[in-house]
């Protein structure tokens, strides 16, 4: 059972007792600490800690069906690429890979869900994707991790870019064959109730901080 449905069949005064001692804060939707900025969640153009993840559905590359990411039950890692970028990228999904290998030896795989999500949709079909997580040494068998894609460029740009405030820009000419895209770089990390409770909005995420921190939310 998800915690906010737990907490509304509780008494108003239980529900303040369980906030003030098992949420990050006294915030009951989120278990890690409010983060040290000078800006509220709210101000942020991304979604930020103590907000929900966009109502967003996304196809799952190599399984069948959509992936909802407020239905997903579990703890979950998001970040948004393109697998033919050669600097950011393969960062990006190189952390979450190192995450994932890390819940594979610790058995807790089955706990967390990594979901990339790609805005090239054009070039990123399954096959490119596979090909990619074998280049990253993704545990692509595994039923932990699911490459999402967009259905169009145009969709991409509404998901990635207005719903998660990554920002990305394909380079001219439009016909060019090689093109690339400048991008902002973000993870984002989703605690089983739906809420964020991290964005880390860095090139190159620590995957010992994000391992603490997904760690402390399954935890929770």
């Amino acid at each position: 059972m998800k915690r906010r449905s737990y907490l509304a069949g509780l008494s108003t005064a239980a529900a303040a007792s369980v906030a003030g001692c098992s949420g990050g804060d006294g915030n009951p939707d989120v278990a890690l600490s409010k983060p040290d900025r000078e800006f509220e969640s709210a101000d942020l153009p991304y979604p930020a800690w103590g907000e929900r993840v966009p109502d967003v559905t996304l196809p799952a590359v190599h399984a069948e069906g959509e992936v909802r990411l407020r239905e997903v039950d579990r703890p979950a890692l998001l970040t948004f690429f393109y697998s033919h970028c050669e600097t950011v990228c393969p960062v990006l999904v190189g952390t979450l890979r190192n995450v994932q290998t890390h819940a594979l030896n610790e058995g807790y795989g089955d706990a967390v869900r990594f979901y990339p999500v790609t805005f090239d949709p054009a070039r990123d079909d399954a096959d490119r994707l596979r090909e990619y997580a074998d280049e990253r040494n993704v545990a692509l068998e595994t039923d932990n991790w699911q490459f999402l894609r967009p259905t169009s460029a145009e969709r991409a740009r509404r998901v990635v870019e207005e719903q998660f405030g990554v920002a990305f820009q394909r380079t001219e000419p439009a016909e060019m064959d090689g093109y690339m895209f400048t991008h902002t770089a973000m993870t984002t990390l989703v605690n089983a109730d739906d809420y964020v409770e991290r964005a880390y909005r860095t090139k190159s995420p620590d995957s010992e901080r994000l391992i603490d921190d997904l760690a402390a939310v399954r935890e929770a």
